[in-house]
């Protein structure tokens, strides 16, 4: 043993283990290191714990105010009209847009369209044309025809009650009012005793102590019914020429043994003849508008 350990070189000792400086150096750098975590922990456990003050105490309701009187405080109006009394811009084109958009409905219930339509197309139909002139024609045609039938009662209506509006001098409810009498007037004009008091024991309302008291709810069918019947009428009318024209070219056809020959074929030049000899067409718009002169 002595041996061995006198065999070990001071060097050997020396080189193995670390010196006493870089020992110290080592625990001093520790020391700072596990200070300077101590610290701040300390600082972020001293700022995570909330300051803590006293509520303050609630104050009392206060006590309620009498309300005053609207006619002194003024109260609460929406104005929908301009600086001159006059209806805005924004209104009058809510109220066109509105109209736009009933104007179809308002076209075939309260006016004159659908019995010229009616009679143009039961004029196609007697001429065994089912599909000339076209929908699009008639409608056009119908649509201004009863604008030229309408003129009078749409100028009434924009005098008495559109231009006072525009001009702030009815309200609109005024002028609602206003303008519906002349068009109440033209469908009382065109319509049947019969056909309003029909439509009262179908709606089970009294029966109305004058033409002009009718509602507009059961006037516009009862229009609507006296159209349909007078249109029908004009169309038998003009039915009648040409069922003689097809009577007569299927007798001769028959006469002949010419059985399996389609009638329509050969009555149509014919038809087409005549309609255009007697002028048809102007003959169908004269009795059309002159049904609508004098009121009946």
């Amino acid at each position: 043993m002595a041996v061995i350990l006198s065999s070990v070189s001071p060097q050997c000792v020396s080189a193995g283990a670390p010196s006493r400086p870089g020992v110290r150096r080592f625990l001093l750098a520790a020391l700072l290191v596990l200070a300077a975590t101590v610290a701040l922990m300390l600082a972020g456990t001293a700022a995570g714990h909330a300051t803590t003050f006293d509520p303050v105490a609630p104050a009392d309701p206060a006590a309620p105010t009498q309300p005053g009187d609207p006619e002194e405080t003024g109260g609460f109006s929406v104005d929908i009209n301009g600086v001159d009394g006059t209806p805005s811009t924004a209104v009058v084109t809510l109220i066109g847009i509105t109209l736009l958009s009933v104007a179809p409905a308002l076209l075939l219930m309260m006016t004159s369209f659908t019995k010229i339509f009616v009679v143009l197309a039961m004029a196609r139909n007697a001429l065994s044309l089912p599909s000339i002139p076209p929908n699009q024609v008639l409608a056009g045609l119908a649509l201004f025809l009863s604008l030229f039938i309408m003129a009078p009662v749409l100028t009434e209506i924009n005098n008495l009650a559109v231009q006072p509006y525009l001009e702030g001098e009815f309200t609109f409810t005024e002028a609602l009012n206003t303008g519906a009498g002349p068009l109440q007037q033209f469908m009382l004009a065109h319509t049947r005793e019969e056909d309003i008091a029909l439509m009262t024991r179908a709606a089970g309302q009294p029966n109305p102590e004058s033409p002009e008291t009718v509602p507009l709810l059961t006037l516009i069918p009862a229009f609507m019914i006296s159209e349909l019947r007078a249109a029908f009428i004009i169309g038998f009318v003009i039915f009648i020429p040409f069922l003689v024209i097809d009577l007569v070219v299927s007798a001769a056809l028959m006469s002949m043994g010419m059985m399996m020959l389609p009638p329509v074929m050969i009555s149509l030049p014919f038809k087409i003849l005549l309609f255009v000899l007697v002028d048809g067409w102007g003959l169908i718009i004269t009795s059309l508008v002159n049904s609508y002169q004098g009121g009946g």
